[in-house]
């Protein structure tokens, strides 16, 4: 069910089991609300029909539908051939709005727990990985930093930053603290483990890039202290990056 994707395997009371006859619009607004947010930006290819499948854990027909309606809507476009598929054309639509409301609104306090949560986590990931680093560990976070700062699109900086942050994770040397930080994050994004990007604000991608910066001096120079508190401001820019879209959408609701 797409609920124990968010809930961690429990159905909470704010978000009922996808019933079949709904399970569509459910998968719909899901993926108007990630595009909105910029899990996947403009250019970028929606995960494969199979891959929705698995992360959503629906049947490929009610993909199939979701990802029509999508089209329909001007958001996606396909391409057929070898190295076609579904390919996202803008972060917002009509429709955006109100899936936003209907995917955030009804969850909010929730998400506002995970984004504490996440905080708390990933500064204690960026500790250990100070505590544990090797010196062969450091290469990985090093080139990975370097990518990111010389990014010229927002979806080169976007995988930068995945990169940066799984060769901290694997400093560990704890492959469960690894899947403890991809929860989280699958959990913050609905459903799909892809950092929130906004619109690929350039404020954003300084903020990010300073951040990467010092996090990776904190954790090569061993001081977990450090790292750690650097971790839990860095981590905030996603979660303001999902408040200024639900600030967008209540924003049209009062001049409308």
């Amino acid at each position: 069910m797409l609920d124990r994707v968010l809930h961690g395997g429990t159905p909470s009371s704010s978000l009922r089991p996808v019933r079949v006859t709904s399970a569509v619009d459910e998968v719909s607004d899901r993926l108007l609300t990630a595009v909105a947010v910029g899990d996947f930006l403009p250019g970028e290819r929606l995960p494969a029909e199979r891959e929705l499948t698995g992360l959503l854990r629906v049947s490929r027909p009610t993909v199939r539908e979701a990802v029509g309606r999508l089209q329909a809507l001007g958001v996606i476009e396909i391409r057929r051939g070898r190295n076609g598929g579904a390919f996202v054309r803008d972060t917002w639509s009509e429709s955006s709005a109100a899936a936003v409301r209907r995917t955030l609104l009804p969850r909010w306090e929730e998400f506002e727990q995970l984004f504490d949560l996440r905080g708390l986590v990933e500064g204690m990931v960026a500790a250990t990985a100070a505590r544990r680093r090797r010196p062969e560990d450091l290469e990985p976070m090093r080139e990975a930093l370097a990518a990111h700062l010389s990014a010229s699109t927002p979806r080169e900086e976007q995988a930068a930053d995945s990169a940066f942050h799984q060769s901290i994770c694997a400093a560990t040397h704890n492959p469960q603290i690894a899947l403890l930080s991809r929860d989280l994050l699958t959990r913050i994004s609905l459903g799909f483990p892809i950092e929130p990007w906004g619109k690929g604000e350039r404020s954003h991608f300084h903020r990010a890039g300073e951040g990467h910066t010092a996090l990776y001096e904190a954790i090569a120079a061993g001081e977990p202290e450090r790292a750690e508190e650097i971790a839990r401001g860095h981590f905030l820019i996603s979660a303001e990056m999902i408040r200024d879209v639900l600030a967008r959408v209540r924003a049209g609701e009062s001049s409308s």
